[in-house]
């Protein structure tokens, strides 16, 4: 299959090399146009690193050109941070052609960002725009063109926009991911399965001091402590309320099954969370203001689970006041100008007409 990989990231590198590694035709796009000189220059190639060993894998295109990078493609992957996805759909709206799906692992609902980018380009386009709870790869980038898989993704809930071409969007995104993807229904439902804004903001929040105290430091391990795994429970109890407030059905994937040794297997499996911390790669310096954490998961993330909470009339006092305490922490109101239905341009639908835009598209 054909596959372009938008970005240049830990979870960028990894899908163009594991996709590359499996057989498919991959391109990948980058803004960086020095280090897509240096990456042609080393051969177009991606070492991937997993606990099979060392795989030199060769890429089909490496481009800073996004028209040349999708076209004729099955499959547009784009791993890159919430933040980043505005400007992205806007390079790529122009160049969307009918049946291409757009796959955002994870999303915080930026399906609907791709899907309008595409619009107010007037590209009418039968494309498809879907998303899942988390990157497939536990990763990181180990060099410029090298990268480190700890984990591939056991389970992948995935909802599309609309919801009416979700057989053929789930079609080919299982081509990429055989026997891993579950569908969720709407792109909604596949933003409110996003793991990253309910294990992140405890983590960033609730660790500041040590943050900001030790030079390099795991928030995963020494960071995932009894207590905060508490407080993690509770919001996840919130988004799961939401979800089914708005009558989404289970499997709703509890973040308490990532850190189970027995019982429901979630989307990482089975010892997902020691694996993780065993490999040591997530013993870093940490920016506490300005790690993905706390820019894209607690502020866009979180504001989107309130926003749409208040559609479904449920309280969320966990999510509100870790975009209150993580705003204080980076001296801004998070409680502003975050992701939000009403910053998406679909804060005056009713619950039935969101759900109708939802099912059938623009």
């Amino acid at each position: 299959m054909k596959i372009a990989v938008l970005g240049g990231g830990n979870g960028s590198f990894a899908a163009a090399g594991d996709f590359a590694l499996s057989g498919h035709q991959v391109r990948l796009w980058r803004r960086d146009a020095a280090q897509v000189d240096a990456h042609r220059a080393a051969g177009s190639r991606i070492l991937v690193k997993d606990h099979n060993g060392r795989h030199d894998v060769k890429l089909a295109l490496v481009t800073t050109d996004i028209a040349e990078a999708v076209n004729s493609v099955d499959l547009i992957l784009c791993p890159a941070p919430a933040f980043a996805q505005p400007d992205i759909a806007r390079l790529l709206a122009p160049h969307l052609r009918d049946g291409q799906v757009v796959f955002l692992p994870p999303g915080t609902f930026g399906s609907m960002i791709f899907a309008q980018a595409a619009q107010e380009a007037g590209n009418r386009a039968k494309a498809s725009f879907a998303e899942t709870g988390t990157l497939p790869w536990l990763t990181r980038k180990h060099g410029p063109f090298e990268v480190a898989i700890t984990i591939r993704a056991k389970r992948l809930p995935v909802g599309v926009f609309p919801l009416d071409r979700a057989p053929h969007a789930l079609e080919i995104i299982g081509r990429a991911f055989p026997d891993v993807i579950e569908p969720c229904g709407d792109a909604l439902s596949g933003a409110l399965m996003n793991a990253g804004c309910i294990i992140h903001p405890p983590l960033i929040v609730m660790n500041a001091g040590p943050i900001e105290h030790f030079e390099r430091w795991d928030i995963h391990k020494e960071g995932t402590q009894a207590a905060i795994r508490r407080v993690t429970d509770a919001l996840d109890a919130e988004r799961i309320a939401v979800r089914e407030a708005l009558g989404y059905r289970a499997p709703h994937f509890p973040l308490a099954h990532h850190y189970a040794r027995e019982g429901e297997i979630w989307m990482y499996g089975r010892g997902s969370h020691d694996r993780l911390t065993d490999s040591g790669d997530w013993r870093e310096q940490i920016v506490l203001t300005d790690h993905r954490y706390m820019r894209e998961d607690l502020r866009l993330g979180l504001s989107l689970l309130v926003s749409v909470a208040g559609v479904a009339a449920v309280a969320t006092p966990l999510a509100k006041a870790f975009l209150a305490i993580g705003g204080a922490i980076c001296g801004e109101d998070f409680t502003q100008g975050g992701r939000t239905l009403q910053t998406l341009g679909l804060g005056k639908l009713h619950r039935s007409e969101l759900q109708t835009l939802l099912r059938e598209g623009f």
